[in-house]
This record gives structure tokens, sequence and C-alpha cells, in this order.
């Protein structure tokens, strides 16, 4: 069918056939659809949306653009979690090991961050040496024998996914919940997962900023993996606070560093990744149910099996033999640490959290656009949790910058993104649902 058959029928709010999609996306890959057809379908199914038929076909045909990885060579489960992105939120790289750890194979392949959400790549790419694009075979061989690799999204996955995403983030429909979707699955698809857990994240630091709309994504996520072949599950998490105290690529790092030996751990973020650890376990068949699942990923993570893991894929992938021995040595620092204090007594009562992402942005370490470079070594740390009681003197964070005018703006916006009240809130609950 001609390319602009395709986009009257969704235009008129009507279904595509399934090999019309597969069509269209051929088009997509190999560029014989143009920018302002893709523009034009995008657009129409932001507002007409997709059936699940729609979307799996979709996915399937965004997944086939490029190559489709298998796992033939190893004996464990291959299974992946995937987040849809928010501030603090380096989940990725306790989880990883402590799943490896476990007994599963996890090829994670993840994102760079984009607008205030922080990406994992960027942050892998903080340890001096490691190789994030490594070629398949080093990939390959890194997974079998460590149990996980934590990379980016080569050339040859899901190529078709890469051009869609671009020409979505310049037309204002990357919110589309059916080529979220897509875009999402299609990469996990061509990974060759057994199964796939994921993290929807829900509140002012996340894309999905209420419940029902995080509860839709998570819903349209699961039904299109379950329709393409692949099991999934998703809990749908809290992201109205940064997840972890520290905010940026290195000091995130560090704080995963300080969670894996087990020098100091964010109570919000070990129950997050242990519960999707857990998911993760009862998805590749290892446990029974959750709780099997939570006791052995804490076993993992309390014996120090964990640490082990992340150390050598660290090493495996070109980064140093004795990173988590000292990681400050290897990430190293911003020129300048300063102090931004609450400035009048009270409780954290909430925060701005894109605010608070947008100020990592602003000292440098996030990107407005694809292809930005990003300052690893800067951000904040000691980012209080809800319901801190404060004084005047109490840092509510330690702003890592390259000057005395960065740190300074950023201290005033930081300000402005915690909010500071005379009553002890209500701590929200930082597991919201499920959905499988």
């Amino acid at each position: 069918m001609l390319t602009q058959e395709i986009i009257r029928i969704k235009r008129d709010g009507g279904e595509i056939d399934p090999a019309d999609i597969a069509g269209f996306v051929r088009g997509l890959t190999d560029g014989s659809v143009t920018e302002g057809q893709v523009a034009a379908l995008a657009m129409a199914i932001f507002f007409h949306g997709m059936s699940r038929n729609e979307a799996v076909a979709l996915t399937l045909a965004m997944r086939d653009s490029g190559e489709v990885l298998t796992w033939p060579e190893l004996d464990r489960p291959v299974v992946d979690k995937h987040s849809t992105g928010g501030v603090g939120d380096n989940v990725s790289l306790m989880l990883a090991p402590i799943a490896a750890a476990c007994g599963l194979a996890v090829p994670m392949i993840s994102g760079r961050g984009l607008g205030h959400t922080g990406g994992t790549l960027d942050k892998m790419e903080s340890i001096p040496g490691y190789q994030a694009m490594p070629n398949n075979n080093l990939f390959r061989k890194v997974v079998g024998s460590v149990g996980c690799a934590i990379i980016g999204q080569t050339g040859n996955l899901a190529p078709a996914d890469k051009r869609f995403y671009g020409i979505r983030d310049v037309t204002a429909t990357v919110e589309s919940v059916p080529l979220i979707t897509a875009s999402i699955l299609s990469k996990k698809l061509a990974a060759g997962l057994g199964a796939l857990v994921l993290d929807v994240k829900c509140g002012n630091g996340a894309f999905m900023d209420s419940p029902e709309r995080a509860r839709e994504l998570a819903r349209s996520l699961v039904e299109v993996a379950v329709g393409a072949g692949m099991p999934t599950t998703a809990l749908v998490t809290d992201m109205s606070q940064p997840l972890a105290s520290a905010a940026g690529n290195a000091v995130e790092v560090k704080n995963a560093a300080e969670f894996l030996t087990g020098a100091a751990r964010d109570s919000r973020l070990q129950e997050v990744t242990l519960a999707l650890a857990a998911e993760m376990l009862v998805s590749g068949c290892l446990v029974a149910d959750a709780d099997e699942g939570l006791a052995r990923a804490l076993r993992a993570l309390e014996d120090g099996r964990a640490a082990e893991i992340f150390n050598k894929m660290v090493f495996e992938l070109g980064g140093p033999a004795d990173f988590l021995a000292d990681p400050d040595r290897h990430l190293g620092a911003a020129p300048l640490t300063v102090a931004c204090t609450a400035g009048r007594e009270g409780y954290v009562t909430g925060y701005d959290t894109r605010g608070v992402g947008l100020c990592v942005v602003a000292l440098g370490g996030g990107r407005t656009k694809p292809g930005d470079p990003v300052d690893h070594v800067v951000g904040l740390t000691g980012l209080l949790p809800v319901g801190t009681r404060v004084e005047k003197d109490t840092p509510l964070a330690l702003v890592h910058a390259r000057d005395e005018d960065q740190a300074t703006a950023a201290r005033e916006q930081l300000r402005k993104a915690v909010f500071i009240g005379d009553a002890p809130p209500t701590i929200p609950a930082v597991i919201l649902g499920r959905q499988d």
C-alpha cells in the first residue's frame, strides 16, 4: 500500500494492516519513506492511538529491521529490565550484577540520558576505559563469562526505531503510548530475551506524571510484549523524588559502588532494586515467588557476590580491575563542591523532581538534544529523602560543579526544587503497583 494511504487510514481513525505496518517500517529503515511521512503518521497515531494488534505488528517490524540476537550458548535464563527513566535512577548498575549472581544472564542494552532524565550508558562511561559500545563478540563473551554486561544499543539493533524516535523527538509525538511501547520493546526483543521486567516510573520526575498514565503505559507494554511472544511483567514505581541520594553520572556510579559494597544504601533505592530483582528471578523461573526472589537477591547483595560480578564486568569491558576498591580514584571529582543549605527550619515535604534533573543538566551532566556531550563529574550528592527534618544550615545536597558561577546557579535552582514545610509530610510509597 502507498505510504500516504497508510497515513490516511490512521488519520481517519482506522486500523492499519500488519503487512502495511511492516512495509512502512521497511521504508523507514531504507529511507524510501520521507521524514514528512513519518512525522504525519506519528501525529496520526498520537491522536488516534493503535490497537494492540497494530502495536504488536509495529514492535515486531522494528525488531526485525536489524539484527536479532540469540543466546544458544548460554545455560541460564536470559532476562533483562527496562526503566522508563527518572532522576537518581541508577538501579540498573546494581540490578544487573545482583540478577547475574542469582543465576540469570543479563544482556542489558541501555540508553543515554535526554532531557531531565539520566542515562545508564552515560553513567557507565564515567568509568575510565569502560567500553560501553563493544562489538558483539566481546558482548557475548562478557555475558557468558560474567553473567551480565551493561552496554549501549548498536546501530544494528532495531535501526528503524532510531530514525522513528529522532523524528518523534522533533515533532512533539514522543509521549504517544503505543509509540513508546514499540520503541522500548523492539530493542528488548532484538536483544533475544527470554523474559523482561519493566520499571514504569510515575510522578513529577517521570514522563508519565500521573498514576493513570503510568498504569496505561504499564498495561500497554505488558500486553504488547506478551503479544509479541516475550513474557513480561511491570512494576509501577514512584518518581516524585530522586530515587538515589545522588543525581549525575560519576556521582551515581559512586552511589552504586557504595550500595554494592555495603558502605551506604539508600532505602528507597534498595526497595526498588530488590523488588525488580525478585521479578526477574520469578520471570526466569529460578524461584517460585517474589518472596523467595527477594531473599535470594538480598543474599547475593549481602555476601558480596553482586559486587564481585560488577567489578569483573567493569574489568572485562576495559575498566580498572580494582574499580570497587577505590572508585573515587578512578571516577575523579568536580573542581568545586559546595553545600546548598535549607535556609529555614522544617521538613522536606516534596520535590520538583524534574527540576532536580534539570539542575544536573544545567551543570553539564545531561543533554538537551541527542549528541550533546556530558560532563561526567558534575552533579548532586546527599539529596535528602522526603520527611527529613532540616535546620537553616542543613545541606539539602552537595553541588559538584566546574566553577563558582555554575555552583551558584545550581544552588538557586535546587532550592526552588526542594519544598520545605512546617509539618512532617506523608511519605509516599515507592512501589505503587504491578502489571502482569
